[in-house]
């Protein structure tokens, strides 16, 4: 893990190194996900077939490979019955929390008009599942468990199946989670088969999840022909601690983000160097007891870093400008720099607020904004699966009220159509 110090070259060269790690381009795996793309679009399944084998090494079979809801329900039943049970608890408490977030229509009027906003549910969603390096029924949950609450009315997963062989306790999520179907196929070809349709996958209006770099990059391509939630990238954590904070809940929360993977981001700031110090130290302790030690060693090495600042308003500051995916604020008195804080993705508050708990059963949907896009996206939520319409309604007397103004402005425009189109009802 680095240490900077606030006030030094080597901070701010590493504050600008993470103020800029949204940025994914990249020549090539543009180009190959275009490509992919363009073959799904022009081939349909004949594409996804045989990208499938390439890089997952999996026979689909051309008569068709989606796996129905009477079959999710048969295979959910060979997962353990005891995290099923708790994937039951976790369901019900992402439920509970995501109906506060429905919305509903509304109308406002004066004399003779109307004006107000229709909501209605998007009618069919593809999710996006992880399923290269492990499962993660979780996001399954997350994924599908808004969008059922919004009342969407068809919900397709795709997830990859690397070993030919789609886990139970995936199956047992996408029962729980009210899912119609599931395509056993990952990457660029799956976001690209969701958006265009094919034989086999049904088409859909909006595409939500997290994957790697080819799935976001497929995402980021296909906008517009499908929406999106967000273009997602490695996993990050912030931790806020000062002098009197835990430094075993410390390292254990910065591995829990290093074991995604090699590019994740775990980062921590402090006011105490000495509290930083003991946080290396108790690291490297804690990482060889892993089941990921090598790739949680890898992250730390590439990405763990300590910003040391002077006070813990630079470091509320910092952590707004870094607007991390999972904030954790274990300083003394958390809820004084709670209210400092106005970018992150969603914030654990308290030493005993790990961000685990919010990956798994605390309600709040842990698919969230990565690489500083917190400063504008939000998490995913019920309003994701929503779409609203706007109302207008005017008689002649109320339109009378607004004409002038409207033929003044569209003049002003030189849109004379638009101008003649209220003048002639006046």
């Amino acid at each position: 893990m680095k240490i900077v110090e606030s006030g030094t070259k080597g901070f701010e060269r590493e504050l600008k190194k993470i103020k800029n790690r949204g940025d994914y381009s990249n020549d090539s795996i543009e180009d190959t996900v275009r490509t992919i793309i363009k073959k799904v679009k022009k081939e349909g399944d004949r594409a996804v077939i045989r990208f499938t084998k390439k890089f997952d090494g999996i026979d689909l079979s051309p008569d068709g490979y989606a796996i129905e809801r009477k079959d999710i329900i048969k295979g959910a039943k060979k997962a353990s019955s005891g995290l099923v049970s708790d994937l039951k608890f976790a369901a019900n408490r992402i439920r509970k929390f995501h109906k506060n977030q429905l919305e509903k229509s509304w109308k406002v009027s004066e004399p003779g008009i109307t004006l107000g906003q229709i909501i209605t549910p998007i009618a069919k969603v593809g999710i996006y599942a992880p399923g290269g390096k492990a499962t993660y029924p979780s996001s399954v949950l997350m994924n599908a468990i808004p969008a059922q609450v919004a009342g969407v009315e068809k919900i397709f997963l795709a997830t990859p199946t690397p070993n030919g062989k789609i886990s139970p306790t995936i199956l047992a999520a996408a029962e729980i989670a009210g899912v119609d179907k599931i395509f056993p196929i990952g990457g660029a070809q799956s976001i690209a088969a969701m958006a265009y349709g094919t034989k086999t996958v049904e088409k859909v209006d909006k595409i939500v999840g997290p994957g790697n770099v080819y799935v976001a990059e497929a995402k980021r391509q296909l906008y517009g022909v499908v929406g999106i939630d967000m273009v997602a990238g490695p996993s990050e954590i912030l931790i806020l601690a000062d002098k009197d904070s835990r430094v075993d809940f410390i390292a254990a929360d910065l591995i829990s983000q290093a074991e995604h993977d090699e590019n994740a981001y775990p980062m921590l700031v402090t006011d105490s160097i000495e509290l930083a110090k003991e946080v290396k130290k108790e690291l490297a302790r804690q990482a060889n007891r892993q089941a990921r030690g090598e790739m949680i060693i890898r992250s730390i090495k590439n990405n763990c870093i300590a910003f040391i600042v002077k006070d813990m308003k630079e470091g509320v500051e910092l952590a707004n400008i870094v607007a991390s995916e999972h904030l954790e604020i274990m300083t003394k008195n958390p809820n004084r720099e709670l209210k400092g804080i106005v970018n992150a993705g969603a914030v654990f508050v308290g030493s005993y607020t790990p961000e685990a708990v919010g990956d798994y059963a605390a309600g709040p949907n842990h698919v969230l904004p990565t690489g500083g896009s917190a400063r504008f996206f939000s998490p995913l939520g019920v309003y994701d699966f929503l779409k609203r319409t706007s109302l207008i309604s005017f008689n002649k007397e109320s339109l009378a009220k607004v004409g002038r103004q409207v033929i003044s402005i569209a003049e002003d425009e030189g849109l004379s159509g638009h101008a003649e189109a209220v003048r002639k009802r006046l």
